[in-house]
């Protein structure tokens, strides 16, 4: 078998159970025990380091033989995959040695386990019903998977079409508000005609400013130093002191004086309001929109946005012709995928029908509902059994009908493999009807590996392997029965506590039917 399976199993501290390390192989694979052993706690447990369940264990580890696409998780691809799920504080879940999350992991594993718990629905679901009828269909009819693909990129051009034009409606009927505050802001900002970098000069420019009249007095009184100047020169002559040093400070003061009473002196000529203004102007819109840099763009921004609602009729006009042209496409593709699942309907209903009645179970019905086109098509899917919906049958007759649309999945997909883990899939079952669905699970087996808890002794003794859960002292056990352990605990599961001769005999004859 090419499919993907999980080769060992480990526990440690899982409530009643103390360590157990199991070795699977393909194919079938049944729990029995009496009730309370532990059952279900295991179950739990092998679901919990998937990330389907969580668990009370301090450590669980699940080695699998499989091909999975690790690498679009960030996770390292080994020669086995090895799942573990740890907790101490907190719990942790581990993928080859690397930290995942719960969510995460239970993506993962859903490549390649499906679990089926009491009363699950998914095979039922319209996504479920549908996919189960596309692929009977490719597999029968080469084009068809083309006609998906073609409906599919119809829809999305047509949803976008779609909300694009009702964006537009929706503009249209506020456009004069939205036209009147997109002019407003232009002409806000165009008003001010913000320079890049113009704010930075204003500012040093304020600050000139303010700092001219002590500017003034502290040149006045610097400029005392001049009167000096030609004493001191000669008293550097005198006493034999070279004075150019001297006479170079003093011209540079003297420079520098000057040139500052000029700047002062063109300080007169500007007009202070206005540049206080011009910084208060520029101010505002920064605390609006930003830097310069990012009010100019607003302002390109708001240009474009009035470009588009001052053409939005024209913009409209064209994406309806657009619209109706897709919507005819569409109509179409649906016309065309449609004709293709009505084709295939009857034929799968009467494969799916073939195992129920292999099961004792009557025939379901499967509809096609027209439906408005959507991302999956334009109809809908349901089932019924004898004319009663699927949540209102018995819970055997569900279980089997369920069973019924596994081994139709299997037998169209019959190179896709994996593994199954079924949540006493016999339950409410008479011993024929048992039987069957062990015929059935053993069919399906081919390619799946199936993990199966059973009171009864017709799907036990299908199994590939057959492991017994008891209870001893509060402490739950496991362990993989041999041929002879296997024929003591079928008979118990025929007679009870007290296994008879006659027990025992029909017993073998199960093992002997079943091998």
């Amino acid at each position: 078998m090419g499919a993907q399976v999980i080769e060992s199993f480990y526990l440690k501290e899982h409530l009643s159970f103390k360590e157990e390390r199991l070795n699977f192989k393909n194919g079938l694979i049944v729990f029995s025990g009496p009730s309370g052993a532990g059952k279900s706690l295991f179950f739990n447990a092998l679901l919990s380091v998937f990330g389907f369940n969580v668990s009370e264990a301090a450590l669980l580890e699940a080695v699998a033989d499989n091909e999975l696409p690790l690498d679009e998780y960030g996770i390292e691809n080994e020669t086995v995959t090895i799942f573990k799920f740890i907790k101490q504080k907190s719990a942790r879940y581990f993928v080859n040695s690397q930290n995942i999350s719960q969510k995460t992991l239970k993506q993962l594993a859903s490549n390649f386990i499906s679990y089926l718990s009491l009363r699950d629905t998914g095979e039922f679901e319209n996504s479920s019903l549908l996919a189960l009828l596309d692929a009977y269909a490719a597999k029968n009819d080469t084009i068809h998977t083309q006609k998906i693909a073609d409906y599919k990129e119809c829809y999305e051009k047509f949803i976008q079409i779609k909300d694009a034009l009702l964006k537009i409606k929706t503009e249209e009927a506020k456009i004069n508000e939205l036209k009147e505050f997109a002019a407003y802001e232009i002409a806000k900002i165009e008003a001010v005609n913000p320079k890049i970098g113009e704010d930075e000069e204003l500012i040093e420019f304020k600050k000139r400013l303010s700092k001219k009249e002590k500017i003034q007095e502290a040149i006045v009184r610097a400029e005392a130093i001049f009167e000096s100047e030609h004493a001191v020169s000669s008293a550097l002559d005198l006493i034999g002191q070279e004075s150019a040093l001297f006479d170079e400070a003093m011209n540079f003061l003297r420079f520098a004086f000057e040139e500052e009473t000029q700047k002062i002196n063109e300080l007169e000529d500007i007009d202070i309001e206005n540049v206080l203004d011009r910084i208060e102007q520029i101010r505002a819109l920064k605390t609006r929109f930003g830097s310069i840099e990012e009010i100019l763009e607003h302002l390109k921004k708001r240009k474009e946005e009035l470009t588009h609602y001052e053409n939005i009729s024209f913009e409209k006009k064209s994406l309806e012709i657009d619209f109706e042209k897709s919507n005819a496409l569409l109509d179409a593709a649906a016309q065309e995928l449609s004709a293709s699942r009505e084709k295939f309907l009857k034929p799968l209903e009467k494969l799916i029908n073939g195992y129920l009645e292999k099961m004792y179970l009557k025939p379901c019905s499967i509809t096609l509902f027209k439906m408005p086109p959507y991302d999956l098509g334009a109809e809908e899917m349901s089932v019924t059994l004898q004319n009663i919906e699927i949540k209102k049958v018995s819970a055997g007759e569900f279980n089997r009908l369920r069973l019924g649309f596994i081994a139709a999945a299997n037998e169209i997909k019959a190179d896709s493999g994996g593994v199954l883990i079924l949540d006493e899939i016999d339950s409410n079952l008479s011993g024929k009807e048992s039987m069957s669905v062990a015929n059935v699970l053993k069919e399906i087996s081919a390619n799946y590996q199936i993990f199966a808890i059973s009171h009864h002794p017709q799907l036990s003794s299908c199994a590939k392997q057959h492991f017994f859960v008891w209870k001893k002292d509060n402490e739950s056990h496991i362990k993989e029965l041999d041929e002879e352990e296997r024929i003591e605990e079928l008979s118990r599961m025929i007679s009870g506590a007290n296994i008879t001769d006659k027990a025992r005999e029909f017993a073998k004859s199960l093992r002997r039917d079943n091998r």
